[in-house]
């Protein structure tokens, strides 16, 4: 099943780091973002990737075209020269690199890949800004056993806003945690068949002419999840996010903690 990742956008929220680098490349620790997510995929087996490039594509080009293993591996470095990997991460990964434009939506973006999906009749779609450490299989499964064209990962917000209640007379009567709100938010990781195509047109966007579309035919899912689901949109979620990778709260990184539990397991 190949994954198609949105990776033409600028994050005009993180000016910070885009106006050198696209949103994707933005680095937690050793790695973009980017590599963390299709890492996540490639762990439950979806190793074949479709990039929709747009704002500075080639520096995500370059990244892995010159891509170096040894940062994220172990290795054995003998006489000065020799450079010998003990494991490798992206030896079985395929890459597809296309160019979607600077401006253009998501919907038109997926749209310009299509052909590249070949036989699949299924498919996943990322933002490429958001970690989880949702359990794929089980939501792919789940979609699977359904006849609907379309699901998404609905998470509750996990930000420091309050939601505010006023009546008519602007008198507030609460305030809550938007956290404690009760609302749920498309999280950003998709399930889609082949069909999604048919409510797409020239221009559209995914989320704001497509999804629409499939609710009003009832061919939407959400799966709810409540676990963990970090995007990094702003400064400040990129230095939390460095924060928990360097005391090494990393729970997107969930082929570490299934190689644990593995090992847990053995012993």
């Amino acid at each position: 099943m190949k994954v198609v990742l949105f990776c033409g956008g600028q994050g005009m929220r993180l000016r910070e780091f885009s106006d050198k680098i696209p949103k994707p490349m933005v680095p937690i620790g050793n790695r973009p973002i980017l590599w963390y997510i299709m890492k996540y995929y490639a762990h439950y087996g979806h190793k074949e990737f479709i990039l929709c490039l747009g704002y500075q594509g080639d520096t995500i080009k370059d990244y892995f075209v010159n891509y170096h293993e040894y940062v994220s591996n172990d290795f054995v470095f003998s006489n000065g020269t020799n450079l010998n990997l003990i494991s490798k991460d992206i030896d079985d990964w395929r890459i597809t690199f296309v160019d979607t434009g600077i401006n253009s939506s998501m919907g038109e973006r997926l749209m310009a890949v299509e052909k590249y999906l070949e036989k699949d009749e299924t498919f996943l779609v990322n933002y490429s800004d958001v970690l989880t450490d949702l359990p794929l299989p089980e939501m792919i499964n789940e979609f699977q056993t359904s006849n609907s064209v379309g699901m998404f990962l609905a998470t509750q917000p996990q930000r420091s806003f309050h939601v505010v209640y006023f009546n008519k007379d602007k008198e507030v009567t609460c305030i809550d945690s938007l956290n404690d709100s009760g609302f749920w938010i498309n999280g950003g990781y998709f399930i889609f068949k082949r069909e999604i195509f048919n409510y797409l047109k020239r221009g559209d966007d995914l989320v704001e002419d497509a999804l629409p579309k499939l609710i009003e035919q009832r061919e939407l899912l959400a799966y709810p999840y409540t676990g963990t689901w970090i995007t990094m949109d702003t400064f400040k979620e990129k230095q939390m996010l460095d924060d928990r990778y360097a005391k090494g709260d990393t729970p997107w990184e969930v082929w570490k903690i299934d190689k644990l539990k593995r090992k847990l397991e053995v012993a």
